[in-house]
């Protein structure tokens, strides 16, 4: 159960790059996911889930902007990577298996990335602009985000 939820988190955050750690930071923090006794236990620390909660709006309005990269190029993708890395190893932290979390996360980041570029690509050709198609995908980041941590 944690992997496949460590694999879906980081579909989230190939999506969104901090949406899904500043989910996951909230988990830990509010004691649903218990890492306290692993190497990740600063994602349960009280300024965690603010920061990466800061990054994650910051990016939201960023996204909107016409000189944003593509996460397909090198660096985005990369950021997807660890991101999907540190939230999926989190989730498999607290449920004892942080490496089996830490890959799951980081294939699910792969899938989300590409995955979610091809929808946004499709959305936003049917809408004939790529606003509402981003403004959809963000829904749909920040909704999953919170049942997947949810269901932990």
């Amino acid at each position: 159960m944690f992997l496949f939820l460590g694999f879906l988190i980081g579909i989230i955050a190939g999506l969104r790059a901090m949406t899904a750690p500043a989910a996951v930071a909230w988990g830990a923090a509010l004691g649903w996911l218990d890492v306290s006794q692993s190497p990740l236990a600063f994602m349960g620390y009280r300024w965690t889930p603010w920061v990466f909660s800061l990054l994650a709006v910051v990016e939201l309005i960023t996204d909107q902007l016409p000189s944003t990269p593509s996460r397909k190029v090198p660096l985005q993708f990369a950021a997807r990577l660890v991101m999907g890395a540190l939230t999926g190893a989190t989730i498999g932290a607290a449920g004892g298996s942080l490496v089996g979390g830490l890959i799951a996360g980081v294939v699910g980041a792969a899938v989300g990335t590409f995955g979610g570029a091809a929808a946004r690509g499709k959305l936003a050709a049917a809408f004939g602009k790529d606003t509402p198609a981003a403004l959809i995908e963000d829904a749909i980041a920040i909704i999953g985000a919170l049942i997947i941590v949810g269901a932990v």
